[in-house]
């Protein structure tokens, strides 16, 4: 096996607000996909930060009477604090708030200036009279210009998904002061994404050298066209500056002018890498440079497509870096078929779940037996939600170590036995009895739920595992070790002991196949039931341990799950209503 060198990241998190299970979504099934790839012997490096800047946490600070650094200082912890809570382990959580975000961001842009790629313009923008400032986009609410609906933000619709300029919008008025903005003039820089460098370049990187999803893929055709004339695309110029006051990095030459935030937020991405960097010894410019090897792999929600498949790669392509290899999106969060709500408490915190007692790993579970690698939204159905983990991590799961153990620890003194491995493995023709035909079964389904961990389809590789549970459960019912316990017969102990060992043996890989998942568990029973130290570093199990886990003997050991209980969930749920 080729060793993979990959730099990982999720999009990043908004200093203004909380952590929620919507937010879950998106670091869980990166870091479920990150652990599968350090597990099976590649080098892979997560990186995460807070995104710091902008209008909003600008005038969160000015509310609470703080600076936006205290605030986005506080932010940081609660929200790293989170992402631990939930298992999602990062090589590095950093800031967008740091020099080396800053020197990144600069020298980009400069690069892009180089190139004749930047452009600035005297532009119209909306000004709040009341507050004596120059309104962000996300400050301006008005009626959508292309289809009428109403409360849209000033830059998209979330109805019709189009984009446009704020002074487009119909009825605007300040989402600050409640005023109706002026119309001033103001001098802004553009990165020209018109450019036919730029279309040209998107149009290979986007749709020719299969960097996105199918669906992805179509989106972009609508802003980029197929054709080869430049001319034919959508693609407009994007303002990158934004006016003081303003919470940010100032333009270089450009003095009161500021990066909007989206200019060096996804360059956060690259100034944790380097701090990362820094701390470990390793070459910044390895990872990053045109003709680097290493993997650069992106995971975001599908709301954020626009920037990271088009600006980005744009921006690092002429600015003297590597564009990303892979960009993945992921649907939004729907809790019991509706959009999140304060006031139905179904717009949850990370927080409030942790503190009402709620294992994250049933959580990662259930987002898990969801992910299936497309845009499609997801439904926590809350009562699905009991039912599932209820009978697949305590019923069929855990279950199997309990059904085995005790007559292992018993009449065996823990000892497993070690005679049961598939001779001449899967080999046509070859006989082999139940015992190793079950372990058999685990050694021939391994790849294909490999296959579904690299694809991003955690739905597909937990179905494959819940039929494997399943199958070992069924092989306990048919040897029934608690009649073999009780016969009274001699001969009847060597068979028990054969079945209680293969058993927990395919419960040892059902540790490995699911350790992406419930990492705290797996390492748990590792530790516990058979009483092992990790394999590697933090890693208790190792993906090439399914062919034969180093298993000899079993402890006394605890519940591994307990079951969920629908008055925990109303409990959360009650913990989250507003107003």
């Amino acid at each position: 096996m080729t060793q993979r060198s990959i730099f990982l990241t999720s999009a990043l998190p908004y200093a203004n607000g909380a952590i929620h299970l919507g937010h879950l979504v998106e670091y869980i099934q990166t870091d479920i996909w990150a652990r599968f790839q350090r597990m099976s012997g590649h080098e892979l490096v997560y990186i995460c930060a807070d995104d710091t800047h902008g209008t909003p946490v600008m005038l969160r600070a000015e509310k609470e009477g703080i600076s936006p650094e205290a605030l986005i200082d506080r932010v940081w912890a609660e929200h790293f604090r989170d992402f631990t809570g939930f298992g999602v382990k990062f090589d590095h959580y950093y800031t967008t708030h740091s020099e080396e975000n800053r020197e990144l961001a600069e020298g980009i842009y400069k690069a892009l200036r180089a190139q004749g790629l930047i452009e600035i313009r005297q532009i119209d923008q909306m000004y709040d009279p009341v507050k004596s400032m120059f309104l962000p986009d996300r400050f301006i609410k008005g009626d959508c210009p292309r289809c009428g609906a109403a409360d849209q933000y000033g830059d998209s619709c979330e109805a019709c998904g189009a984009t446009y300029s704020p002074t487009d919008l119909k009825n605007p008025i300040s989402a600050v002061s409640g005023a109706k903005p002026e119309t001033r003039q103001s001098e802004h820089h553009f990165f020209k994404l018109s450019d036919p460098r730029c279309v040209q370049f998107l149009r290979q990187w986007a749709l020719q050298d299969n960097r996105l999803q199918p669906e992805a893929a179509n989106k972009l055709r609508e802003w980029l066209g197929s054709g080869d004339n430049p001319d034919e695309s959508e693609l407009g110029d994007w303002d990158i500056s934004r006016d003081a006051p303003y919470f940010g990095f100032e333009i270089p030459d450009a003095p009161g002018k500021y990066f909007y935030v989206w200019l060096d937020a996804p360059i956060g991405y690259y100034a944790g890498l380097k701090n990362w960097c820094a701390k470990n010894g390793r070459d910044f410019n390895a990872f990053t440079a045109p003709n680097s090897t290493t993997e650069q792999v992106h995971f975001i929600g599908k709301d954020i497509l626009y920037f990271h498949t088009l600006f980005w790669p744009a921006m690092l392509q002429f600015g003297g870096f590597r564009p990303p290899s892979r960009v993945y999106a992921h649907g939004f969060l729907t809790v019991d078929g509706a959009k999140m709500s304060k006031s139905r408490g179904t717009f949850i915190t990370a927080e409030s779940y942790l503190k009402e007692g709620l294992n994250p790993e049933w959580l990662r579970y259930y987002f898990a037996c969801k992910l299936n690698g497309s845009l499609e939204d997801l439904d926590l159905n809350f009562n699905d939600f009991v039912a599932r983990v209820n009978s697949d991590l305590v019923g069929k799961f855990a279950n199997i170590a309990s059904r085995t153990a005790g007559f292992v620890r018993k009449l065996f003194n823990g000892q497993l036995l070690d005679d049961a491995r598939p001779a001449g493995g899967l080999v046509a023709g070859s006989t082999m009895d139940d015992h190793q035909a079950l372990e058999a079964v685990f050694i021939a389904r391994a790849p294909a739920i490999a296959e579904a961990y690299e694809a991003r389809d955690t739905a597909r590789a937990t179905r494959e595992i819940s039929q494997l549970m399943d199958a070992v459960n069924t092989y306990i019912d048919q040897f029934k070790p608690w009649e073999l316990a009780k016969s009274g017969q001699a001969s009847d102990l060597p068979r028990l002991h054969r079945v209680c060992s293969t058993s927990l043996r395919c419960f040892a890989r059902l540790c490995v196949l699911l350790q992406p998942i419930l990492p705290v568990v797996c390492q748990r029973a590792r530790k516990e039931v058979f009483g092992l130290e990790p394999a590697q570093d933090d890693q208790a199990w190792l993906w090439n341990e399914i062919d034969w886990p180093a298993v000899g003997r079993v402890e006394v050991f605890g519940h591994l799950f307990s079951r969920v209980d629908r008055s925990q969930i109303d409990s959360l749920i009650h913990a989250n209503i507003e107003g």
